[in-house]
């Protein structure tokens, strides 16, 4: 199926680019996005989440070239390091060098970065022509939703909703710090 001319897509897609909160499908989970850009999206995100913005956010790209931007400083083995496991379920810690809004990376000096293999998420990001934040559908403390059906009964019509299902994953993506290598969510 080609997500991109799906209209769930094209209006989640619409819904971005106007700075509302979606909801969509992952590689595990469902998760909530904007733009990141948009610090009031963002802030909304963080008030559906119940989530402190100290904590930072996931942001989640279509392919590379839509954060070339923010791998620009790393050194070579860095770079062979992320492109041995993108696209898939693997986020990494980043640099950010300031390069996003604070409410986006919250108190640290990373940025969690993960180029997605899953059909619904690469649309959108293609849709909306770069990275969109990516956090878990659930409030702090909850079970992420694992259907839109429990997204629904977090959010109701607070969201956008995108078509489509959670990937074969049975738990999120795992988290790594580039610099170090420690892993810091199994």
């Amino acid at each position: 199926m080609n997500y991109l001319v799906h209209p769930a897509i094209k209006i989640c897609v619409a819904a971005l680019h106007r700075g509302a909160v979606i909801a969509y499908p992952t590689e595990a989970v469902w998760g909530l996005g904007c733009d990141p850009w948009n610090q009031h999206a963002v802030q909304r995100i963080l008030q559906l989440k119940k989530r402190h913005i100290d904590k930072g956010l996931i942001i989640v790209a279509a392919n590379t070239a839509q954060i070339a931007w923010l791998l620009e400083g790393l050194d070579s083995n860095q770079h062979q390091q992320l492109l041995e496991t993108w696209p898939g379920p693997n986020t990494w810690l980043v640099p950010h060098h300031n390069r996003l809004p604070r409410c986006v990376h919250g108190v640290h000096d990373t940025i969690a970065v993960r180029v997605s293999a899953h059909p619904v998420v690469k649309a959108l990001c293609e849709g909306f022509g770069g990275p969109i934040v990516s956090t878990s559908a659930n409030p702090q403390a909850l079970k992420p939703a694992r259907s839109s059906t429990d997204v629904r009964r977090y959010f109701g019509k607070r969201v956008e909703y995108a078509a489509g299902r959670i990937g074969a994953s049975a738990s999120p993506s795992v988290i790594r710090d580039l610099r170090t290598g420690r892993v810091i969510r199994a």
